[in-house]
């Protein structure tokens, strides 16, 4: 009996020391949405540093106090607002075009360059149609904070434009680029209605 509670209790011991020294990882803490946006030291709006607008590209503009007024700051900080807007779209849709020219596999490599080159010029000259401020908070230091969005689809729609023009500019790669499949991954990266 004494040596059976002994191989029982070697059992359980064994089986702990198992279990203690097993690679279980901890678990990873939870994503915490509690984020608190600060500009000068004291709470600000979200987008503030962050800019997230669903179906637009959004961007913050800021101006500081002017004695030239409130009118004036409102005018600096959409301008800010824009030139905030045109950086990003200009690095998105670069990004995206040589995803797409890649994914699709479109000409040799000079001509992929190429083609991303020209979007890009011509996506860079497109003036923000439809971009506005829809939200303004003022810091304590009289900044003024502008959120100024443009839709996406509005950009989509310039870049699909452009991106066939320039193919269609050499009619051996708008050959290679009329394939459905081209055609459907230029869709999925640049989404319209």
């Amino acid at each position: 009996m004494i040596k059976t509670a002994i191989k029982l209790s070697l059992v359980a011991l064994t089986a702990a020391l198992i279990t203690a020294c097993s690679d279980k990882k901890p678990e990873p803490e939870a994503y915490n949405p509690t984020f608190e946006c600060k500009q000068e030291n004291v709470l600000a709006p979200r987008w503030t540093c962050t800019p997230d607008v669903e179906g637009f590209y959004a961007g913050v503009g800021i101006a500081d106090k002017s004695a030239a007024g409130m009118a004036h700051m409102k005018r600096v900080a959409l301008m800010n607002g824009r030139s905030d807007l045109a950086q990003q779209i200009q690095t998105q849709v670069k990004d995206k075009m040589e995803g797409f020219t890649k994914a699709t596999g479109i000409g040799a490599g000079e001509s992929v360059d190429m083609v991303t080159t020209a979007v890009t010029k011509q996506v860079a000259q497109v003036d923000l149609k439809g971009s506005k401020a829809i939200d303004m908070w003022q810091a304590p230091s009289g900044a003024l904070y502008m959120l100024v969005t443009v839709p996406e689809e509005n950009v989509n729609s310039a870049v699909k434009k452009a991106v066939k023009s320039s193919f269609n500019n050499d009619d051996a790669r708008w050959q290679q680029f009329q394939s459905e499949q081209a055609l459907k991954k230029l869709d999925e990266e640049f989404p319209t209605n």
